[in-house]
C-alpha cells in the first residue's frame, strides 16, 4: 500500500516512517510539511493511504481531508493529532481513522487494519461525455458587483481552483464562482482537460507543453491568450501528451 505522510514536524514524519517499517506491504512514497504541498504530492503520487496531521499552518489537515474526499478515487485518510477534540470534525472530513500522538505501534496497527485499498473495479473508468461530443451546459454563471454574468464555455480559457472558490479566466477577464472543479470537469467534458488538481483548461486554447527552463522536472502548459503557463502535474502528464499527439 502506497502511503503519504503529512505533518509539519519533521521528527513526527520520521517516527511514522519508522513505525510503518514494521508492517510489510506499506511503502512511503511521499511526505509533506504543509497542506498545500500535501495536495500536490498526493495528486502526483496517487497514494492509497494518507497519514494526515490536523494542525498545520495555512491549509490545515481537515481542509486537506475535505478536498481529498472530492477526488474520484480518494485515498484512505488516517488523521494524526495531539488534540482529541478534533475527532468529530475528522470523521466529518471522511477519515477512516484517528490516532492521538504520541502514536503507538499497536494503535497504528489497528488503524491500518481498518483501511482497505479500493479495487480496480471500484475505480471510475473516466468521465462519460455526451454522445454528441457537447458539454452538458454551455456557460457558467457568476455573481459580480454588477449582477449575474454569464460566460459561454467557448470563451473560457481555464478554471483555477483555490479552496472555496474557483476563478474562471476567460477572453474578457476573470470571475469567481463557488463550483468545484470536479463538477465543472463533468459538465464540460469532453472539451476541457484537467492538467492539475487546481487547473481545468479549455482544449481549444492549448498551445503546447514545455519543461521548466531551469532544469526543474516539472512541465508547463502554454495557452493561447495567457501570458503565464499552467503547471502540469506528473499524474496528468501522460493524458496531456496524449491529447497533444492526437490533435
Amino acid at each position: 500500500m502506497r502511503v503519504v505522510i503529512v505533518d509539519d514536524e519533521p521528527l513526527a514524519r520520521e517516527r511514522l516512517r519508522r513505525l510503518l517499517q514494521e508492517f510489510p506491504g506499506y511503502e512511503v512514497v511521499g511526505e509533506a510539511g504543509d497542506g498545500e504541498t500535501a495536495l500536490d504530492v498526493i495528486d502526483d503520487e496517487e497514494p492509497d493511504l494518507v497519514l494526515l496531521d490536523i494542525r498545520m499552518g495555512g491549509i490545515d489537515g481537515l481542509q486537506v481531508g475535505r478536498q481529498l474526499a472530492e477526488m474520484d478515487v480518494p485515498p484512505a485518510v488516517i488523521f494524526t493529532t495531539a488534540y482529541s477534540e478534533h475527532a468529530l470534525s475528522a470523521f466529518d472530513a471522511s477519515a477512516q481513522g484517528y490516532l492521538l500522538k504520541p502514536i503507538r505501534l499497536e494503535k497504528l496497527r489497528d488503524a491500518l487494519q481498518r483501511v482497505r485499498k479500493p479495487t480496480r473495479a471500484q475505480k471510475p473508468q473516466g468521465t462519460s461525455a455526451a454522445g454528441d461530443g457537447k458539454p452538458k451546459r454551455e456557460f457558467v454563471l457568476a455573481t459580480t458587483r454588477d449582477g449575474l454574468v454569464r460566460v459561454p464555455f467557448d470563451e473560457i480559457l481555464y478554471f483555477l481552483a483555490d479552496q472555496k472558490y474557483t476563478t474562471v479566466y476567460h477572453l474578457h477577464g476573470e470571475v469567481l464562482i463557488e463550483e468545484s472543479l470536479k463538477t465543472l470537469e463533468i459538465d464540460f467534458a469532453p472539451l476541457f482537460l484537467r492538467v492539475h488538481r487546481k487547473a481545468l483548461v479549455n482544449t481549444r486554447y492549448i498551445a503546447g507543453l514545455e519543461r521548466d527552463r531551469h532544469g526543474d522536472p516539472h512541465h508547463w502548459l502554454k495557452l493561447k491568450h495567457v501570458a503565464d503557463p499552467l503547471p502540469v502535474s506528473r499524474r496528468r502528464l501522460a493524458e496531456v501528451r496524449r491529447f497533444l499527439t492526437e490533435t
